[in-house]
């Protein structure tokens, strides 16, 4: 198959992100990283169908689509409004159509869609996921917030554990021009550190003060994960000191431009993975440049240290928005290696870079003074 892919690759874009000694905000800039991108043959995940859509076709694709082994098969989510999930031999050979998932509680809920993010596979066999959820408010618009469930059956049946992040009381912007946020924390991974110490929350905020807006981090005891209310803490001024209920935060990634107003310019919808050939953490970013959400492209920031909000890099533009299809939003790097049991959240010196579900593209990873041809492997 990949012989087949490397035939019809027809371009490499090389990106050089360059570390020199220094520092820019909040990321430590540190050596040199290479981060190459090649095409390769279209993928599309199978999505979300909707009725009256052709289930032998691809569906939609509304958030990250996080993934997880249990044994030989893999599972992976698709969320609009409400999860479904597929499940199959590896990432290219998935079920169509995907099912609906259920959740304990859909009968009597009563405050809005809820989108799988993220995932967590416990050596216990528990799955773990993170929710994010659009309240109905009065303007027709919402202020999302994110809560946790768990199961036992890989993801088909859920048992909600409850809200454990969300913005303060009043942080709403009710004259905002925002199209579809007037406050709110959402759009967020949750990803363990390699020691199973935290499970760490990388979360979009959109608090109607500025300096509290753009990407920011919480984190959560590994141990507090099947009763994580009121466990979560983000990170404000240096230390892990607010809660993750109504708690303030300092963005690791601030808002250049307010997201409130008309020319919007912010990070928004990390992603993340640990990358075994870098050694380090990489996450992915969207950069909306106005109100609407338009996408301006697709940005990188690599980390060796999960537990230092400082240690992220200046994100670095990998696509422009007019090489992305359909919604242009929710990167995710994907590894493609079974053995090693990689997924959304793992990856090593090759894997496949996903937008909105579509792939056209692999991404190889490389390290300071490796040589750069695209072609190599």
């Amino acid at each position: 198959m990949w012989s087949v892919m490397k035939i019809q690759m027809i371009r490499s874009i090389i990106l050089a992100v360059v570390l020199a000694a220094g520092s820019t905000g909040n990321a430590h800039i540190q050596g040199q990283s290479l981060f190459i991108i090649r095409a390769a043959p279209r993928v599309q995940l199978p999505g979300v169908i909707g009725q009256g859509m052709d289930k032998n076709v691809a569906g939609d694709v509304d958030c990250s689509s996080p993934a997880h082994w249990d044994g030989d098969t893999m599972y992976m989510f698709y969320s609009t409004g409400h999860p479904f999930r597929s499940s199959g031999p590896d990432l290219f050979h998935l079920s169509r159509p995907s099912q609906r998932v259920s959740f304990d509680n859909e009968a009597t809920w009563k405050m809005g869609g809820r989108w799988i993010e993220s995932t967590h596979k416990a050596d216990d066999g528990k799955l773990y996921m993170w929710y994010h959820n659009e309240p109905p408010l009065a303007s027709s618009r919402t202020a999302p917030r994110i809560g946790a469930m768990v199961s036992t059956d890989n993801g088909l049946t859920w048992r909600d554990l409850g809200i454990i992040l969300e913005s303060p009381a009043g942080s709403n912007n009710v004259q905002s021009t925002n199209m579809y946020f007037v406050g709110g924390n959402g759009d967020f991974a949750v990803i363990a550190d390699n020691e199973k110490k935290h499970l760490y929350f990388f979360i979009s905020t959109y608090h109607k003060d500025k300096a509290q807006q753009g990407v920011a981090i919480a984190r959560m005891r590994y141990e507090d994960r099947d009763a994580p209310s009121g466990k979560v803490v983000k990170w404000h001024q240096g230390g892990w000191n607010e809660p993750g209920l109504g708690g303030q935060v300092t963005p690791i990634f601030p808002a250049a431009i307010d997201w409130h107003r008309g020319g919007a310019d912010a990070f928004w919808g990390p992603s993340i993975h640990y990358n075994t050939y870098l050694n380090k953490w990489v996450m992915l970013l969207n950069r909306a440049r106005d109100k609407d959400w338009t996408q301006e492209g697709i940005y990188v920031s690599f980390n060796a240290d999960l537990a230092d909000p400082t240690g992220w890099t200046e994100p670095a533009k990998i696509l422009d928005a007019k090489e992305l299809e359909k919604s242009k939003w929710y990167p995710q790097v994907i590894g493609m290696d079974k053995a090693g049991r990689q997924t959304d959240k793992l990856a090593g010196r090759t894997a496949r870079l996903f937008v909105a579900g579509v792939s056209k593209w692999e991404v190889v990873f490389r390290k300071p003074g490796e040589e750069n041809s695209p072609g190599s492997n």
